[in-house]
Formats: structure tokens, C-alpha cells, sequence
């Protein structure tokens, strides 16, 4: 589980970022 939150929380900065970038 702990694995499991820490890649959902990467893949939402991620995206956080890669959204930002593409705006």
C-alpha cells in the first residue's frame, strides 16, 4: 500500500506538472 500511495502521489505531481506545461 505504501508503494501504491507514494506512485499515485508521484503521478499526480507529474501530471500537475505536465498539465502546467502543456497550458
Amino acid at each position: 500500500s505504501r508503494t501504491a500511495n507514494g506512485r499515485a502521489v508521484l503521478r499526480a505531481r507529474r501530471a500537475k506538472g505536465r498539465k502546467r506545461l502543456a497550458v
